[in-house]
């Protein structure tokens, strides 16, 4: 053989060699990365996952609405009839008692017509008691006697309609309020259905608002509500509600309901949009992390422990409250329930679990 021959085989063998190296330390190496995981039945590396289990605790579900508040009463004040303003006894937003003058109007023809009336009534009274005498002698028959009777009524109740027409003309609040602004001027004329003003009571607030039917079964009359509004910065105002309409719009398949709040500041106002938020009853449930689900096709799962290994379970949920979820079916309470390295398991996987302080 030539020196030329005996150099080639003497290459190849080394570069022989250093392959046969190369193959053997790579395992090593995986080795050495994967050396700080334990490994799991059947030789396979698991992996760290942490856990947590449901806990049972007093949850109910919890409805977010808008609503709109309205004044405890409320009224436009108007005339029953054409008549003159002659006084205005009230300034614009003043509150004022229940039965306090808002508006006179001009009352003369009204006077007038009452003390006619009076007039009217009094001769009829005179008339009857003559004849009530002589009807005692029979020179008075019975008959007329009873025309005089009936005259006497009919005065009596002329004078009644003089007398309600006269207190017409004073117009008073219903109630005790706030009343609006001034929509009529001295010596202007007023017409039935013309509003003088509006008169509101703001001592509480009636909030009312709709939710769905599938709601139903959790509402009741003395349930706590929490309301919030735009512009009143993070300030919440308690209440409960006080009456549920007896009907569900077909249309919307939702539910009127109606809850007060407390208002004595008056800070609320009537119209004034508002956010609701309502808990209903409360019953012992299964709360687990949001974190531990897994969705999958419109459904949910989460993945248990299970003698060192990973086990996938559908679940049912319910409501839900900052960072937990309701658990309706699917767990017992005392599994242990993957909270964190879900992305880095499959069924059956071998897992090492360590629990989530």
């Amino acid at each position: 053989m030539s020196t030329l021959s005996q150099w080639r085989a003497a290459l190849l063998a080394c570069a022989a060699l250093l392959i046969l190296a190369a193959c053997s330390s790579q395992p090593e190496s995986n080795a050495a990365r994967t050396g700080d995981r334990p490994m799991g039945p059947g030789g396979n590396r698991a992996a760290n996952v942490l856990t947590v289990r449901p806990e049972q605790r007093p949850f109910g579900p919890t409805l977010e609405a808008v609503g709109t508040a309205l004044a405890r009463e409320s009224v436009d004040v108007t005339s029953k009839s054409s008549n003159t303003i002659t006084a205005i006894r009230f300034t614009e937003g003043q509150r004022v008692a229940a039965g306090s003058v808002l508006v006179e109007l001009d009352r003369a023809q009204t006077a007038a017509a009452l003390a006619e009336a009076k007039a009217t009534l009094a001769e009829a009274r005179n008339q009857f008691n003559r004849g009530r005498d002589l009807s005692v002698t029979q020179a008075l028959s019975k008959a007329q006697l009873d025309q005089l009777e009936t005259a006497v009524k009919t005065a009596e109740s002329r004078v009644a309609a003089a007398q309600s027409r006269f207190e017409d003309t004073v117009i008073r609040a219903p109630f005790a309020g706030r009343v609006g602004l001034r929509r009529v001027s001295l010596g202007g004329l007023v017409t039935p259905g013309t509003v003088i003003t509006t008169l509101d009571d703001v001592s509480v607030i009636k909030l009312e608002f709709t939710v769905p039917q599938s709601f139903l079964g959790e509402l009741s009359t003395g349930l706590p509500v929490q309301a919030r509004a735009e512009g009143l910065g993070d300030r919440v105002f308690n209440g409960k509600i006080t009456a549920i309409d007896s009907r569900i719009d077909p249309v919307s398949r939702s539910l009127t309901v109606r809850a007060e709040l407390p208002n004595a500041e008056g800070v609320l106002r009537p119209g004034l949009f508002m956010s609701v938020r309502l808990a209903g009853k409360t019953v012992p449930t299964l709360m687990l992390p949001e974190e531990a689900l897994v969705p999958e096709q419109g459904k949910a799962y989460v993945f248990l422990v299970i003698d060192g290994k990973a086990q996938r379970r559908e679940v049912r949920t319910g409501g839900r409250e900052r960072g937990w979820v309701a658990i309706t079916q699917g767990l017992a309470g005392g599994e242990d329930v993957i909270v964190e390295g879900t992305q880095r398991i499959r069924e059956g996987g071998a897992v090492a679990a360590k629990a989530r302080t």
